[in-house]
């Protein structure tokens, strides 16, 4: 039976991630938050079913972050840097013992998990808009990518442009792309594995 509650959450999702973008559109990058099938298609290219410790950057309102959560070992550990004030705390909302939420930079991505006392992740999803912040900005984050990743680990990102394949190709190498047209605007996703 359908119930009205299931709704809700993706409801107030949208309005949050709405406010989110009037507030810092340069931050956010898009107006609506992403689909299931993205969601479902990130999950699966960064082989999170498989993961122990698993990073994202900017969970948004968290529907990346729940269908992370809903693919992941038990035994895994989930954790979510929002850069946004609101963000997190909207975040901080989803009932899981397996999540830590972090309010601060993706550039401070090895001090965080060093504070967590967490091991190197087997995968970091991102989606951070990497066109939209300074060229500097999106080295140093990359940079704590590949510095952090474990050994075999996957870093996928999903964007609108290509600014983050531009700026990672000196640093992670050549990506795989996969195209997500089920969702607003259509998305490229983008994965890295470290040798």
């Amino acid at each position: 039976m359908f119930r009205f509650e299931t709704l809700r959450p993706q409801q107030d999702d949208r309005l949050a991630f709405l406010k989110g973008f009037l507030r810092q559109p340069r931050d956010v990058g898009s107006v609506i938050p992403s689909s299931r099938f993205l969601e479902r298609k990130m999950v699966r290219m960064a082989g999170v079913a498989q993961a122990q410790s698993v990073i994202e950057l900017g969970p948004g309102t968290g529907g990346t972050t729940r269908a992370i959560l809903a693919a992941m070992p038990e035994s895994a550990t989930l954790l979510a840097i929002e850069l946004d004030p609101a963000f997190a705390d909207h975040i901080r909302e989803i009932d899981d013992r397996r999540l830590i939420v972090h309010q601060g930079s993706a550039e401070q991505l090895a001090e965080v998990i060093v504070a967590h006392r967490l091991r190197p992740p087997d995968a970091i999803l991102s989606g951070i808009p990497f066109s939209t912040m300074p060229h500097e900005v999106g080295t140093r984050i990359i940079e704590a990518i590949r510095d952090v990743l474990a050994p075999g680990g996957r870093f996928v990102a999903y964007q609108f442009r290509a600014a983050v394949a531009e700026r990672a190709k000196p640093i992670l190498g050549e990506p795989e792309v996969s195209a997500e047209f089920l969702n607003i605007p259509p998305m490229r996703v983008y994965r890295w594995r470290k040798r």
